[in-house]
């Protein structure tokens, strides 16, 4: 297992000659829930565990995290179950020698015995990569000592070190002896915000907050340089600003008419000519607007759905109020459905609440050539049964798994511990947070099987049960610290390539 040549992740993916493996640079995605292949991840870095209480609001969390625990004893088995799942090879029949009970562990790329996968890629080592042309290297330093304001030595420093140390400091912001140059990126972990793929296009995003421009101009010189994405060259689509917008007062450069900002929680590639935009507390309807002209212009889709969401912090993005489970059944917030209503009237603080927040629930489809004639949904419920039915063909009747089984308070509480924030490793198998124990009898209910990572790592590895035959499933990874983070397992991948659903 141990890796001790300087082998890079571009040698590792050109020279795998196993046709039953993706072709180099193949990437595709067409709905939420096609059966995973490859995706972009980020293993909790030293960046994390840097941040302070009284920076951390600033830089987008809600609490601290134990760094240790969350990369031992929690986000160790989301990399295992993804690895599982989509590049067996690595890990079966080595579980037991490696993880929290053992000195060996797969969570970061500079370890001796990091797994390598093609299919399961950590984003740090695509970092890597291109830090190895002295061109971009150059270029990437001086970029990112401009926007930390960082002084002409210290960019002379940083030319010092070599590329994967280098891709280190960018991302944690702190040198190998932990002293900071600048601020860390600890939302880097939620590598879906940094793009998304759209069939075969990649949509780079625009982070609504100052803490993520440094993941913004990362992810912007990942995509356009590594040999991995050297085909999609014509094929990355990225939203303008308001060409006006440097002309505004200041007040008004900061309106959601006239700011472009986006992030990938709040774009879901559902079926394969439909798209839909969330506009959110961290996406604003400009850039909706210039999503839509963008696909409409490339025939990427035919048809994008423009859903608007309140404008607060425990909602943020679209993909924390509901994600796709199976063809025919989603997990979502009650409070902000049509079945919700009667949780609701049994919720006290709806008696004390100014409006109900479903109020602030907007859906508009939107097809190409008929921009000016959009159809208007009235609930959730209703687009999410017309995807199952109209775009992908369920035939069976569509289902509705609810936050904290829309029972009170525990709707509210298990949605701000991601518990509609799940990630589809194939239709019906999906992976969320133990915390959510509501949500998890929920998902009993429906007819599937809850299982925690570890019990299912070990059926795995005993050949009682395998990612092929597996079906109805969601599992449960441990939580505590990942929780703290305010993201979930939806939140931790950007998926590059699912098959046809």
């Amino acid at each position: 297992m141990k890796n001790t040549d300087n082998t890079t992740f571009v040698d590792l993916i050109r020279t795998d000659n196993d046709p039953e493996t993706l072709p180099f640079s193949r990437i595709n995605v067409s709905s939420e829930i096609g059966t995973l292949r490859r995706l972009l991840i980020h293993s909790p870095d030293r960046g994390l565990g840097k941040v302070v209480p009284s920076k951390a609001q600033d830089w987008l969390f809600e609490d601290i995290v134990h760094l240790d625990m969350m990369r031992r004893d929690e986000y160790d088995y989301y990399v295992k179950i993804l690895l599982y799942f989509l590049d067996p090879d690595k890990v079966r029949g080595k579980i037991a020698d490696i993880g929290p009970d053992s000195d060996r562990s797969f969570f970061k790329p500079d370890h001796a015995d990091y797994f390598k996968s093609d299919k399961v890629i950590d984003i740090q080592c695509l970092l890597s990569d291109i830090l190895g042309n002295e061109t971009i290297r150059t270029q990437l330093i001086a970029a990112i000592c401009g926007i930390e304001r960082t002084s002409y030595q210290t960019q002379q420093q940083l030319r010092q070190y070599e590329p994967n140390e280098l891709a280190k400091i960018m991302i944690s912001g702190s040198l190998p002896d932990l002293t900071m140059l600048f601020s860390p990126l600890p939302n880097f972990i939620f590598t879906r915000d940094i793009g998304i793929v759209i069939n075969d296009h990649i949509l780079l995003n625009k982070p609504a907050k100052l803490a993520r421009t440094r993941e913004a101009l990362l992810a912007q010189y990942i995509f356009f340089n590594h040999p991995l994405f050297v085909d999609y060259q014509d094929k990355i689509l990225e939203i303008p600003d308001n060409e006006h917008a440097f002309l505004l007062p200041e007040a008004d450069m900061n309106r959601d008419v006239t700011r472009t900002t986006l992030e990938g929680g709040d774009v879901m590639m559902i079926g394969k000519r439909h798209l839909i935009v969330g506009v959110s507390e961290r996406t604003t309807l400009y850039a909706a607007q210039q999503v839509m002209r963008l696909v409409f212009a490339k025939n990427v889709v035919d048809k994008v759905t423009v859903l608007q969401i309140p404008k607060k912090r425990d909602y943020m993005h679209i993909d924390t109020v509901f994600t796709q489970v199976k063809r025919n059944i989603w997990v979502l917030l009650g409070s902000l459905a049509r079945t919700g209503d009667e949780a609701k009237k049994r919720d006290v603080i709806h008696f004390f609440a100014p409006k109900d927040v479903s109020e602030d629930l907007k859906i508009m489809q939107f097809r190409k050539g008929q921009e000016q004639k959009p159809f208007e949904f009235e609930n959730l419920e209703d687009l999410l049964i017309d995807i199952s039915t109209n775009d992908l063909g369920a035939t069976d009747p569509v289902q509705f798994i609810y936050s904290g089984n829309n029972e009170f308070p525990f709707g509210a509480r298990e949605q701000w511990t991601d518990s509609c924030n799940l990630l589809a490793l194939k239709d019906g198998v999906v992976v969320g947070y133990d915390r959510n124990e509501k949500t998890a009898d929920a998902f009993r209910a429906a007819g599937f099987e809850v299982i925690g990572a570890a019990k299912l790592l070990a059926r795995f590895e005993r050949g009682e049960s395998s990612p092929e035959t597996i079906e109805n499933t969601f599992i449960m990874l441990p939580s505590a610290e990942l929780s703290r983070a305010r993201g979930g397992s939806h939140c931790m991948s950007l998926p590059l390539f699912r098959e046809e659903v």
